[in-house]
This record gives structure tokens, C-alpha cells and sequence, in this order.
């Protein structure tokens, strides 16, 4: 029987924002703990980008986004669609196989916009480049608020789709199927985080994760009381703990921490909403149920302090042990927390610690299903379903590309990590937090790393080895170019 799939997604979440992954971790996560015992908890899995929209593409396609038009960075409001029209996503794969395909929450992948003179906003719009200003005026002058979205998730394989672009883009809606279900009419006020850009004059930013944590378990458990057996894929990608920081009144104060940490702790409950759904269902058995985040975390916000003063004032470190947050090739940049349950497959209480790729996705659903990919269909994609089955000694994959905010490339290979970069970050670290590390500047054009030996990524070895710089160079224009 084919099992149904739940891959719950957030924004902006740390490898050390989850106890099970960090005993230091100051955010209670009682739920996520109760998932990993259940299930498979992975030391390993990376995203592939330090950022949400290539992270996103590489997830429901299979393949890096940088063999897509984005190049750097993110699709910015008003951007076209990333994903190219007739490629196979996940959800197309699933749906093929008598699937009922579903997204809840956040896209961030584009969207073709109706406009009022026909003319596609990417024509004006420099596409992946902020340029807000034209941005702004653009979508006033232009867009057709009232018209079809087109390339978005019912365009791109999903039966339904519910959710936001970005909660801090404009329009402040809500999105339903192809269309905004009701038209923005107001000004964003300044006072309200997010881009400028009109909303609905009852807009609410704490309303977001408790809609969607509402429209998943009313899905679960309409599928579950079903008597024709189809199974169901629910690509849930939260908003959170991504910015506007927004913690409901019934979370502040419960982690100790301050917003941030309150906003995990409802991540948790949610998390434990979607598992007491499939509980009551009696589906849980036959559930593959991920749970993961798009990048590391955010270093500062107009509205959270980030992880450096965060970790200074509390001793809370959203990137665990590891180097970087978001936008960063360090490990912190995209070594993501990963949990993965299916009670019937998956032994209970198991620690994976093989390389993964959050990429791996549409190879892993192929082989559950028995699914045929089409040539050219997720071609950086590998199943890790022997590693769900237990079969965690031995690898799936050999090597992983990284790639970061401005287009840096980075290769892992056995405990090998190649910065083909000069550094591997792009945020400014504090001087107290490089002397508690252990990070000195250095020389060098590219970095290297033991992580074996070093995995806080102290050691450049560029230097030091370079029959192993040149070898993982190759490897890595080889990787681009296939």
C-alpha cells in the first residue's frame, strides 16, 4: 500500500532551534522530539541553497536551482514562475502515481501575473533583482489582482493549493487554487512588517500559521475518513520562524528566549496538531511525515534580533555547533534539521548521520511508489529510501553540491568540504563570536575543510592539500556541467 506523505517545511529554521539536535538548544520542542522517536532523526541533510526560493526549487524538482534562471538569490514579488513549464515536480510524479496532491502555506516560487496590458512583469522587472521601487509602482500600474495566476502549485502538479507568497511581500492576501481569494483594497500600513504593497483591511500576521495548521488537519482527516484507500501528498511550507516574528498570545513567553523562540515553540505545536490528525485518523502507521527547513538562520531582522545577539544574550545558538546561517556556504547556511517518521518502514528512535540532500525528495517518492522518471526529471535527486528501511551504514550519494545567496559553489565529498569561494560567508560574524570559535581570518582564493576532523570549520586546509583542492574542483565543473 502506498503510504501517504506529509513534508512539513519551515522558514528560516536552525539545526540548533531543535533540542533533539543541540541538549544546549534553550527552545523547548517536545513534539519535534516526539517525532524523532518515532522515527529518524538525521545529523546530515542539507538544503540545496542557503536561501528559500533555490531551496524550494531543488525540493519539488529534484534538481539545483542554479541550473534554473536564478543564478543568486531569491524571486522577488512580481517575479515570474521558477519552475520551468513541463517540469515534473514531486507532487506531478505522485498525482501520476493515484496520488491526491495538496500545498498548504508559503510558495515563494513565482507566479505568472495577469496584467492589464498583456505584457509579462519579467519584461519590465528584472527577474530575481529587487529593485522595490519599480516593484511598487510596477504592480499599482499593472497587475490584474482580479485575474488567473498562472504557474503556480496548480499549475506545477498539486490538486489545491492555500497559502502566501511571502509573508512580507505584497499582495496581503490570501491565495486559493489560481487565484487571490479576496482583493487587497488597503495600503500596508508602515507600522506593519513587509514590503509596501496593498493588503486586506483585516490583514493579520499571527494569523497565518494557525489558518494553516487548520486547513492541514481538516485535509488529514477528510482523507483519512475516506473509503477508497487514495493516498495523499501535503507539501506544507510554513512561514515560520521566518520574519515578521509573530508568535501568537498563547506561545509568548514559553520559550524563555523571546519571540524567536516563542515562534519554534508554535512551530512544535503545530508539528504536534498534524500528528495527533493522523493519530486520531489511524493512519499514522502508513505516513511518511518529514520535517525539515528551507535554510539556516536569519542574522538580523527589522523586527528580531537575530542569531548573534540572540546567542550573546541568552546562549541559545540557532546554528548549533556548526558555522554560518542563512545566505552563508557554511554548514550553518544549509545543514538543516530533519526528521523523518513512518512507523511501518522507518525503525523507531534511529540516528542517520549519511549525507543527504533535501533534493533527494523526488528520487525517494519515485522508488516508494514504483514511479518511472522521465529523463531529464530530477537529475540531482537520490532515493535515501534504504536509509529510511535502516540501512543507515552505508551511503546514497557520494557527493553534494552547496551554493549560496550571491552564487558561491561549494562541493562535499566523504568529509571533504570545497569552498570554491574565497570565504564561505556572506554575513559579517561578530569579533566575540569568531574568539569563542576559533575563527582567524585568512589568504586564501577557496577553502577547505576537514569536517571530520574540524567541523566548526576552523582549518582552512586550501593550502595545505591541493592534490584534494584540484580533484574536488573537477568534480564539482563536472557536477555543473552534466
Amino acid at each position: 500500500m502506498k503510504p501517504n506523505i506529509i513534508y512539513i517545511l519551515c522558514d528560516d529554521l536552525g539545526y540548533g532551534d531543535m533540542r533533539g539536535n543541540d541538549p544546549a538548544c534553550k527552545i523547548p520542542t517536545p513534539n519535534l522530539d516526539a517525532l524523532a522517536a518515532r522515527g529518524m532523526r538525521f545529523t546530515n541533510a542539507h538544503a540545496g541553497s542557503s536561501l528559500c526560493t533555490p531551496s524550494r526549487y531543488n525540493i519539488l524538482t529534484g534538481r539545483y536551482a542554479w541550473r534554473s534562471r536564478l543564478k543568486r538569490g531569491i524571486v522577488w514579488e512580481w517575479d515570474g514562475a521558477l519552475i520551468e513549464p513541463g517540469r515534473l515536480t514531486v507532487a506531478g510524479l505522485l498525482r501520476e502515481q493515484g496520488y491526491h496532491t495538496a500545498c498548504i502555506g508559503k510558495w515563494h516560487l513565482g507566479w505568472d501575473w495577469q496584467t492589464t496590458d498583456g505584457r509579462h512583469p519579467n519584461e519590465t522587472l528584472p527577474f530575481g533583482d529587487a529593485v522595490r521601487d519599480q516593484r511598487a509602482a510596477f504592480a499599482e500600474d499593472r497587475i490584474d489582482l482580479a485575474g488567473r495566476i498562472g504557474g503556480g502549485p496548480v499549475d506545477r502538479g498539486f490538486d489545491s493549493y492555500f497559502g502566501v507568497d511571502v509573508p512580507n511581500f505584497p499582495p496581503y492576501t490570501w491565495f486559493e487554487n489560481d487565484r487571490l481569494a479576496e482583493i487587497p483594497t488597503v495600503d500596508k500600513p508602515d507600522s506593519m512588517y513587509g514590503h509596501a504593497g496593498l493588503m486586506l483591511p483585516d490583514w493579520s500576521l499571527e494569523a497565518m500559521i494557525p489558518e494553516f495548521a487548520r486547513r492541514a488537519t481538516a485535509l488529514i482527516e477528510e482523507r483519512a475518513a475516506r473509503t477508497d484507500g487514495q493516498p495523499f501528498f501535503l507539501y506544507f511550507p510554513l512561514t515560520s520562524p521566518h520574519s515578521p516574528v509573530v508568535p501568537n498570545k498563547a506561545f509568548r513567553g514559553t520559550s524563555g528566549i523571546g519571540n524567536y523562540g516563542d515562534f519554534v515553540c508554535e512551530i512544535d505545536d503545530l508539528v504536534g496538531q498534524v500528528m495527533a490528525a493522523l493519530d486520531r485518523g489511524g493512519i499514522a502507521d502508513n505516513t511518511l511525515v518529514i520535517f525539515t527547513s528551507d535554510n539556516g538562520p536569519e542574522k538580523r531582522t527589522p523586527d528580531d534580533e537575530g542569531v548573534f545577539e540572540r546567542a550573546e544574550r541568552t546562549g541559545h545558538y540557532s546554528m548549533g555547533s556548526w558555522r554560518g546561517m542563512k545566505r552563508d556556504v557554511w554548514e550553518g547556511g544549509h545543514r538543516e534539521p530533519f526528521i523523518a517518521s513512518w512507523p511501518a518502514v522507518i525503525p523507531a528512535g534511529t540516528v542517520c548521520d549519511q549525507l543527504v540532500g533535501l533534493g533527494d525528495f523526488m528520487a525517494t517518492c519515485a522508488e516508494i511508489t514504483g514511479a518511472e522518471r522521465p529523463e531529464g526529471a530530477g537529475e540531482d535527486s537520490v532515493s535515501m529510501l534504504p536509509l529510511l528501511k535502516g540501512r543507515t551504514d552505508r551511503p546514497t550519494r557520494e557527493a553534494l553540491v552547496h551554493h549560496s545567496c550571491s552564487g558561491a559553489f561549494a562541493l562535499r565529498a566523504d568529509d571533504w568540504v570545497l569552498i570554491d569561494a574565497p570565504s564561505g560567508g556572506e554575513n559579517e560574524e561578530p569579533d566575540w563570536f569568531a574568539r569563542e570559535r576559533g575563527y582567524a581570518p585568512h589568504d586564501q582564493p577557496g577553502e577547505l575543510f576537514d569536517l571530520r576532523e574540524d567541523p566548526q570549520e576552523r582549518r582552512n586546509l586550501y593550502a595545505d592539500r591541493p592534490g584534494v583542492v584540484a580533484e574536488l574542483k573537477a568534480r564539482l565543473e563536472a557536477i555543473k556541467k552534466a
